[in-house]
């Protein structure tokens, strides 16, 4: 009995003195970030240095563990990225092709962004189209705006993969959502302002030299570490996405069939370049032509590349690369997980928390810093993001991290408008910096507005525990999210504790279907007609109408407590059909041991056989008294045997 107590004060706060959590306690998912006490630097390093030989050689060990799944997970990361541009290049090209409505350019640069999972390629893009003139700079201004709602896709999806654990994934989500709100928040402020004042083009046009100087690409030393190897994979070629934006070619087809010369798959035959000053052309088989899978300079053609390949064989290709890249994404993110889990296992939070507290102008600087080293805020906030579910960082922390990495993916716009070498081009990416520095402007310095996109998120992790549908859900394109209520974001937030599938099914309707819906609606009003702008008016009134009355009855005829009724019922199902099995044995078990105790006899299966044929004889009338029989059969044996044993 004495052993109890100590088992007890090493699992919970509660029997410590200090009263402080460490990771590994039954009670570590019950404490807040306001609960967290302050930890001094001595105890910081006394919990970073002072380890004997052993834990030395341990910590020797999780590192060289939590580096070699980092990198596997950057580089499914890449090999996501890479595949997504395969299967969605050319539509995301055909997307951004058009000079459209400022809502349309909205949805556009969102929609375009998760097609091909890189908010860093879409800017690439759209400073590409405007310096070519294909697009003008105010609409470049709503794809940018669009884009960065569109690279929040990536982290949620990585938030998906710690749904093993409820209290994980609700840290992990609200830390992968807090990204889009911010996105979303400043879009559903600065978006109206554009609209109506042309801040952002203004005040960029002020501001550009009279000429831009062409530069040099610039590669990150992330990529030159994992690139090598997914280019030996599949390597997705933008110029044919950058071709079909400007509309250089009508459609991808103008690239296929894939075609080497003499047969010989290297980059020198396949994927090199015509001179056309030397007079060199594909007709007169002076050089080869690639598709949506290109060769790498340095590595070659890579795996997935075929000789005379068709669209067709290229989008297999880039689905079957698209499936492996997410399994190892998923096995990576366990391993990562696992191994800073049993690294942290006993560690304070105190001690954590204190290590891992920046000021917010440093974190800033810190996620622009590694954003601009890895070349895209996706990746930065994807690996913050399981980290953020361990509990390492809290989400307070994880707000300017993104801040930072929002103002990091900025320089891969500003680099490719130097290599443009075009005044416009330069403009539309300065809009991109200003658009992010003065959405952290509206939303992070002051307290009071910081904790909005921090209450909502916190909402949405909270849901993912009352349903996993939640990030799937919430992964559909979503601009319209933007005009969504605070209290709207805290109560869909809140779903996610009551079922798991909230992320899904929040995936799927934030990125995909609203957007959907609103680039149809815009693509009425664009057709210069009365039939179709009628159309387009009545259908308008017919959304308002709904999510009117949708609204009245969440908040005035108990809608709100309904869905949470029935969230907590189909939860509440899907718990007993998992542990069925397992509590049929244990009420077995029960019944025999109780059987055995009273010291009922081995014939009481007659009696369960006789009420097994009870419902059989009701139609007879007779089945209410026999049970009455057979119970005073069964007491007058039971009787005997005890007078028998007491007379033995």
């Amino acid at each position: 009995m004495s052993a109890a107590p100590e088992s007890n004060k090493d699992k919970s706060r509660k029997f410590r003195d200090t009263g402080s959590t460490h990771f590994g306690d039954t009670d570590f998912a019950e404490e807040t970030a306001e609960q967290i006490g302050d930890a001094t630097w001595g105890e910081v390093a006394s919990a970073c240095c002072q380890h004997d030989a052993e834990g030395w050689f341990k910590i020797f060990i999780g590192v060289c563990g939590a580096l070699f799944f980092l990198y596997f997970f950057l580089f499914s990361l890449e090999l996501l990225g890479n595949s997504a541009k395969v299967l969605g290049g050319c539509s995301a090209g055909g997307l951004l092709s058009d000079d459209t409505n400022p809502v349309a350019g909205l949805v556009i640069g969102e929609l375009a962004t998760a097609l091909v999972q890189s908010s860093s390629t879409t800017t690439s893009i759209i400073v590409t189209l405007v310096g070519a003139d294909a697009v003008s700079v105010k609409s470049g201004i709503y794809l940018i705006m669009g884009a960065n709602i569109g690279t929040s896709v990536t982290n949620t999806i990585v938030a998906m993969g710690q749904m093993g654990s409820g209290d994980q994934l609700e840290k992990a989500f609200a830390g992968a959502t807090v990204h889009d709100l911010f996105n979303l928040l400043s879009v559903a402020v600065l978006f109206p302002i554009e609209l109506i004042t042309g801040y952002l083009y203004h005040l960029t046009k002020a501001m550009l030299p009279d000429t831009v100087e062409k530069g040099d690409k610039w590669a990150g030393p992330l990529k030159k570490i994992v690139s090598p190897l997914a280019s030996r994979v599949l390597k997705a070629n933008k110029d044919v996405i950058k071709d079909v934006a400007t509309k250089k070619v009508e459609s991808c087809d103008y690239y296929y069939p894939v075609t080497c010369i003499d047969g010989i798959e290297d980059y020198a035959n396949c994927a090199s370049k015509c001179d056309k000053d030397d007079g060199e052309s594909f007709a007169n088989g002076d050089c080869g032509r690639v598709g949506l899978i290109t060769c790498d300079k340095k590595v070659g053609c890579p795996a997935f590349f075929q000789n005379g390949a068709s669209r067709q064989d290229d989008a297999t290709s880039g689905g079957v690369c698209l499936f492996l890249s997410l399994c190892l994404l998923m096995i990576c993110l366990m391993g990562l997980v696992n191994v800073l889990q049993r690294g942290l296992m006993g560690m304070s939070t105190r001690v954590i928390y204190k290590a891992t507290k920046v000021p917010g102008v440093f974190a800033i600087l810190i996620g622009a810093a590694i954003t601009v080293l890895v070349q895209s805020s996706s990746i930065t906030t994807s690996v913050l993001t399981p980290i953020v579910g361990l509990g390492v960082i809290q989400i307070e922390q994880m707000l300017p991290l993104t801040l930072g990495a929002n103002i990091g993916t900025t320089i891969t716009g500003l680099l490719a408008s130097l290599v443009s070498g075009k005044v416009e081009a330069l403009q539309v990416a300065l809009a991109h910096l200003f658009f992010n520095l003065t959405g952290i402007l509206i939303w992070y310095p002051i307290p009071f507005m910081r904790m909005i996109p921090l209450n909502g998120a916190k909402a949405l992790g909270k849901w993912t525990t009352r349903s996993r549908l939640v990030p799937p859900i919430y992964m559909v394109p979503h601009p319209i999210h933007a005009m969504i209520p605070l209290n709207g974001a805290k109560a869909l937030g809140k779903w996610t504790t009551r079922s798991r599938l909230v992320p899904p099914i929040y995936i799927l309707v934030a990125f995909f279907i609203i957007p959907l819906g609103l680039l149809g609606l815009s693509a009425l009003f664009g057709q210069e007609s009365m039939g179709f702008t009628v159309l387009g008016s009545f259908l308008v009134i017919l959304v308002v109408c709904g999510i009117a009355r949708v609204v009245w009855w969440w908040k005035k005829q108990e809608g709100r407590a309904k869905f949470i009724t029935f969230l907590d019922k189909r939860s509440a199902m899907s718990d007993t059909t998992r542990t069925l099995p397992e509590d049929m044995q244990y009420l077995k078990a029960k019944v025999s041991q109780l059987a055995e105790h009273t010291g009922l006899p081995e014939d009481e299966e007659e009696g369960v056989e006789i009420d097994e044929v009870q419902p059989k004889e009701i139609s007879d009338g007779t089945a209410e008294e026999e049970p009455a029989v057979v119970d005073e059969e069964v007491a007058v044996v039971t009787d005997s045997t005890d007078i028998a044993k007491s007379a033995n």
